[in-house]
């Protein structure tokens, strides 16, 4: 076979992780990353003018490259439609590519079109109400029938901020009517208020081939809040962990029959193109699953937990996904026995406001463990910071607490003014 050039599009950590993996195929000719990060640049070639959001531009590196694999990491080309921009042009519609189509993409892009994509096709989740400013009352009267805590979701994308978890009922409300009056921008012009599930999370992923088919990729779990003890507001993810202890054999079949397989069937009833992966952001009530939500990329930092886990070729799977008849069976991806842990370090008030360009020393320094780059960059010959979550640093042990140690070792090692990374990834496993 020859070897396949591949666009990679996105700038975080998830996109360090799929980079790092891709890396090591044989099948790999040459990686671009756009638009990168400090990490991706020793991965492959970056392309830090290309924005992914600029389809136009895109396509036509995508053609002076040669490429043939298009890899979309993040959520908002795909929700944007990028997909369907390469499917429907006569000149780039030869490249593969791993993403939804838009009508897919909605599944992460909508959470009033997921609850009923759910709804349609017997998933289970939890109970829920949309809310707009012209139904406002039925949400309050919603509300007013739920016990605290109170769940309210933007509809729409934001950055993994959308998502308020209240306490008090008379919050609760205020910050409906706050949300609908535009906190999160146009993401919340609607509203999904959420019954609360009480359980323990925790995050699936399989690589959907459009065909009724899928591998799936070993389990995760993220911890969102930023302070230990899973206290604070919610960011895009503190640290991960794989496996999961209590995502046995039992629980997966119920994932499979219940969730996933539901889901795919879904798809292709709803002629829904999706060729690409979905995150199912799973909890566990009692040992029974409830969709909490889902993606439709990879998540992050569970990917640098999962990549450092999976014992096959990416940009093999990659190809099978999309190849013209897709897999010829589901499957579940060969996986290292190991755990893998994960520590995300991050720049000090994030969530927040934050600092830029705080010089990072000690990369060097690791040992044993893999740092993936998040929000870095060059500044000459220095690595400085760039955004809120800067590194994630992933190792893999005999065990859970092996591997902590092992991560949390090597973070000691970094150092930039203002970092912070939580101590107790995995307390709860």
């Amino acid at each position: 076979m020859s070897k396949i050039n591949v666009l990679l599009l996105g700038s975080g950590g998830r996109e360090c992780a799929l980079a790092w993996k891709m890396k090591q195929s044989d099948l790999l000719g040459r990686l671009y990353i756009a638009p990168g990060n400090a990490g991706t640049a020793a991965l492959g070639q970056n392309l830090d003018m290309l924005s992914p959001l600029n389809f136009e531009q895109v396509g036509t590196v995508a053609l002076d490259l040669d490429i043939d694999l298009l890899v979309v990491g993040n959520e908002d080309p795909l929700v944007a439609g990028i997909t369907d921009y390469f499917k429907s042009n006569d000149e780039l519609k030869h490249i593969k590519v791993v993403g939804p189509s838009r009508a897919g993409a909605q599944l992460e892009g909508s959470k009033d079109f997921a609850k009923d994509f759910m709804n349609r096709h017997g998933i289970p989740t939890a109970a829920h109400i949309s809310v707009t400013a012209a139904n406002i009352e039925d949400g309050f009267a919603f509300l007013e029938q739920q016990k605290a805590p109170y769940v309210l979701k933007a509809d729409g994308l934001a950055a993994g901020k959308g998502v308020l978890i209240i306490d008090d009922l008379d919050e609760a409300k205020q910050e409906l009517k706050s949300m609908l009056d535009g906190k999160f921008g146009k993401s919340s012009a609607t509203v999904v208020i959420e019954q609360f599930l009480k359980g323990i999370e925790c995050s699936v992923f399989v690589l959907n081939d459009d065909h009724g088919h899928y591998a799936l990729l070993p389990v995760a779990k993220d911890y969102k809040r930023v302070g230990e003890g899973d206290t604070g507001p919610n960011t895009g993810g503190m640290g991960s962990i794989s496996p999961v202890s209590f995502a046995d054999e039992t629980f997966m079949d119920k994932v499979r029959a219940r969730i996933i397989e539901p889901t795919v069937a879904g798809l292709k009833q709803d002629g829904i193109a999706y060729c690409g992966f979905i995150f199912f952001g799973l909890i566990s009530v009692e040992g029974e699953p409830y969709v909490i939500e889902y993606n439709v990329r990879m998540g992050d930092p569970e990917t640098q937990s999962v990549m450092a886990r999976i014992d096959e070729d990416l940009i093999n799977l990659m190809l099978g996904a999309t190849s013209d008849n897709g897999f010829d069976s589901c499957f579940n991806v060969k996986e290292d026995p190991r755990t893998a842990a994960t520590v995300i370090v991050t720049s000090g008030g994030y969530p927040g406001s934050y600092a830029k360009g705080k010089v990072i020393t000690g990369i060097d320094s690791v040992e044993g463990s893999i740092v993936f780059h998040a929000g870095t960059a060059m500044e000459g010959a220095s690595v400085v910071t760039s955004g809120g979550r800067v590194l994630a640093v992933t190792s893999l042990g005999e065990d859970m607490k092996t591997a902590l140690a092992a991560s949390y070792g090597n973070v000691a090692r970094i150092n930039f003014e203002g970092c912070y990374h939580r101590r107790d990834i995995g307390f709860d496993l």
